[in-house]
C-alpha cells in the first residue's frame, strides 16, 4: 500500500471513529430523556428546548468551523471541535441546574457542528472524486453506529442517566491526542494553501459567486428539510413510543433498529451515488423516506414500528448522505469547508 493510500485510508478510519463518537453524543440527551424529565422536573416544553438548544448550537457550529477551516486547517478544527464537544457532554453529567444544563447542551452542539464540516471535507480531498460518496458514506455511517451505542447503553443504565454523557465525553478525549498525532492534514488543503497567493474570496462569494447561487440555495433548503426530519427522530422518537403505550426496552429496540438502518442506508447512499445517475438516487432514496415516515406514524404494534423504524433511519441516513456527498464538489478547494458547513 503506498503513502497516498495510506494517508486515505488512515483518515476516513479516524474520522469514521469522530463520527462514531459524535453519533453517540448526538443521540445522548434523546435516549436519556426520561432520566432528564425525572431529574430535572422537565415538562414537555422544557424537554424540547433540552432538544432544540444542541441544535441551534449545531447551526453557528457548522457556519464558523467551515469558514475557519478554510482559513487555518481542516485538521486543527477537527481537533478542536471534538475537545469542546467531550468537555461539555461530560459536564452534562454534572450539571445541578436547567439553565446550566441548557448552556452545556448548546455549548456541545457548537462543537458538533464545528466537527461534520470538516469531517466531510477531509474525507472528500482524501480519495479521487469516482471514491468521493463510498468515502464521506463510510465515514458518516458512524453517526448511526454511534446512536445504536447510546441506545444500547441507554438501555443497561436507565436509572443512571448520567453514564450515557460520561461515556460520550471521556471518548472524545481520548480520542484527540490520537487525532492530534495521527491525523494527516488534507493534501487539497496544503497544496491550495502553498501554491496560491490571491486574495481569499468574502463569504458571499464563496457561497454565491461563480454561479453557485442556485447550487447553495438548493443544497441549503435540502438540508433544512432532511435533517429537521432527522432530528426529530434523532431526539423524539424514544419520548414518542413511550407516550405511545411502548417499553423502555420496546422504545431502545426500535431506536437501536433505527440506527441500524441509518448505517447500512448510508453505505446504501454512497455506493448508489458512485454508480448510478444521482437523480434517481435522489428520487429512489425521498420516496422510500416518505413511506417510512408514513409507517412510523401508522403503526401500532411493536414489530410494525421496528421495521418502520429501520426503514426510516435507513432512508434519512441515505438521504443525508447524498446531500453530504454532493455538496463538497460544489466548492472548490478553498472555500469547501465553508459551503458544506453553510448548508450544514
Amino acid at each position: 500500500m503506498d503513502s497516498p493510500s495510506r494517508r486515505s485510508t488512515l483518515t476516513i478510519a479516524l474520522c469514521f471513529i469522530v463520527a462514531l463518537i459524535e453519533g453517540f453524543d448526538l443521540q445522548a440527551a434523546g435516549t436519556a430523556a426520561a432520566g432528564l424529565r425525572q431529574s430535572f422536573a422537565l415538562d414537555p416544553k422544557m424537554l424540547g428546548w433540552v432538544f432544540s438548544v444542541g441544535i441551534i448550537g449545531l447551526l453557528p457550529g457548522a457556519f464558523f468551523g467551515g469558514w475557519v477551516a478554510d482559513r487555518i486547517g481542516r485538521k486543527k478544527i477537527l481537533v478542536m471541535a471534538v475537545l469542546v464537544f467531550g468537555l461539555f457532554s461530560l459536564s452534562t453529567a454534572f450539571v445541578e441546574s436547567y439553565s446550566s444544563l441548557l448552556l452545556v447542551r448548546f455549548l456541545t452542539g457548537l462543537g458538533l457542528g464545528a466537527a461534520l464540516p470538516n469531517l466531510i471535507a477531509l474525507c472528500a480531498e482524501a480519495v479521487s472524486e469516482r471514491k468521493r460518496g463510498t468515502a464521506i458514506s463510510v465515514m458518516y455511517c458512524g453517526v448511526p453506529l454511534g446512536g445504536a451505542l447510546a441506545a444500547v447503553v441507554a438501555m443497561f443504565s436507565s436509572e443512571h442517566w448520567q453514564t450515557t454523557f460520561i461515556i460520550g465525553g471521556l471518548a472524545p478525549l481520548l480520542v484527540v491526542p490520537l487525532m492530534a498525532l495521527l491525523l494527516p492534514e488534507s493534501t487539497a488543503f496544503r497544496q491550495q494553501l502553498d501554491s496560491t497567493h490571491t486574495p481569499r474570496p468574502s463569504t458571499g462569494q464563496a457561497l454565491f459567486g461563480e454561479g453557485r447561487a442556485r447550487t447553495t440555495l438548493a443544497l441549503w433548503l435540502s438540508y433544512f428539510f432532511t435533517l429537521t426530519v432527522m432530528y426529530m427522530l434523532l431526539n423524539w422518537l424514544p419520548s414518542l413510543l413511550l407516550e405511545q403505550g411502548f417499553s423502555k426496552p420496546q422504545a431502545g429496540m426500535v431506536q437501536m433498529l433505527f440506527n441500524i438502518g441509518g448505517a447500512l442506508g448510508s453505505l446504501l447512499g454512497g455506493v448508489l451515488l458512485d454508480r448510478c445517475n444521482a437523480l434517481k438516487v435522489v428520487l429512489f432514496v425521498y420516496a422510500g423516506l416518505l413511506a417510512a415516515l408514513a409507517g412510523v406514524g401508522l403503526s401500532v404494534g411493536i414489530v410494525p414500528m421496528a421495521i418502520a423504524g429501520f426503514a426510516a433511519g435507513l432512508f434519512v441516513m441515505a438521504a443525508q448522505l447524498v446531500l453530504y456527498a454532493s455538496a463538497p464538489p460544489s466548492y472548490p478547494t478553498s472555500v469547501r469547508a465553508t459551503g458544506v458547513g453553510a448548508a450544514v
